[in-house]
C-alpha cells in the first residue's frame, strides 16, 4: 500500500509538473514491447516462517506487450499483457522451513523439498493519460484485470519423531486466475516519427490464487492458504504508433 501511494504520488507532481510547463502536444496510439526485471515487495518477499503469507519469491523477468489507444486527444485506455517469473525457492528457504517446522512440531529434524517456480500471465487494462514535451512522452496509467497464476512453488515435508504427523505433508503447487490491479509511470523518447523508447515502473499486486495442502495431521505451525503476489517491475522497451 505504501508503494501504491508513492507511485501516486509521483503520478500527480508528474502531471502538475507537465502542465506547468504547458505539455499540450497531441500523442499516437501506440503497441510496444517491454523486457525487465521483477522484484517482489512485501509479504511475497518475505522470509518468515511465521507469516503464513511470507513467499519467499525472488527477483526474476518480466515481458510484455503494452499499448494504448487514444480516444480523445491525449486521453486513452492503456493495456498490457505480461509474462512473470519469481524464481524458485533455494536451500537457504527450505533449511528456514525445515527449522520453522521442527519447532512447531516439536520433531527432531524436518526435510523440506520445494520444486516448481512462481509463473503466472497478466492481462490489465485501464485508463491512461499522456503528456508530450517536445520529443519525450509521459504515461500515466491505473489498470485492472486478471492474472493467470500458472505455478507456484511445490513443497514435501518430511518429519521425524512426531508419532502424529507420519504422512509426508504435501503443500500442492497453486493455479488460478485471479483478480490484480497496477499502477504505472513510463517515459518514452520519439527517436523517429514513428518509433520511441522508453522506460516504465509498474507497481502490481493481487490477493494471489489458494493454496491446497494435504496430508497434515496436526494443525501446528506454518500453514498457507493462499499466497498474496506483490512486485516492483522495472522495463525497457521500444514502441510504434499505430495510428
Amino acid at each position: 500500500m505504501n508503494n501504491m501511494k508513492k507511485i501516486y504520488t509521483s503520478i500527480i507532481l508528474s502531471f502538475l509538473l507537465l502542465i506547468a510547463a504547458g505539455a499540450t502536444a497531441q500523442v499516437k496510439s501506440y503497441i510496444g514491447l517491454y523486457g525487465g526485471l521483477s522484484v517482489p515487495r512485501g509479504d511475497f518477499a518475505s522470509y518468515n516462517y511465521d507469516n503464513n503469507s511470507a513467499g519467499f519469491a525472488k527477483r526474476g523477468v518480466t515481458i510484455s506487450i503494452d499499448g494504448a489507444y487514444y480516444f480523445y486527444k491525449n486521453l486513452g485506455i492503456g493495456a498490457s499483457l505480461a509474462f512473470q517469473d519469481q524464481g524458485e525457492l533455494k536451500y537457504n528457504d527450505t533449511y528456514i522451513l525445515a527449522q520453522g517446522y521442527t519447532n512447531s512440531f516439536n520433531a527432531d529434524y524436518t526435510t523440506v523439498t520445494a520444486v516448481n517456480r512462481y509463473h503466472s500471465l497478466s492481462f490489465l487494462a485501464g485508463p491512461q493519460y499522456s503528456f508530450q514535451y517536445h520529443k519525450f512522452i509521459l504515461d500515466l496509467r491505473a489498470s485492472a484485470g486478471f492474472i493467470k497464476v500458472t505455478s507456484t512453488p511445490s513443497l514435501s515435508i518430511v518429519m521425524s519423531g512426531v508419532p502424529e504427523q507420519t504422512d509426508i505433508i504435501d503443500q500442492k503447487s497453486a493455479s488460478g486466475t485471479v483478480f490484480g490491479y497496477s499502477g504505472n509511470v513510463g517515459l518514452r523518447y520519439k527517436f523517429s516519427d514513428n518509433w520511441t523508447v522508453g522506460i516504465k515502473s509498474t507497481y502490481i499486486s493481487t490477493d494471489g490464487p489458494n493454496v491446497t495442502t494435504e496430508n497434515r495431521q496436526l494443525n501446528v505451525g506454518r500453514l498457507v492458504t493462499r499466497q498474496p503476489m506483490t512486485a516492483l517491475q522495472t522495463t525497457i522497451g521500444m514502441t510504434l504508433n499505430i495510428k
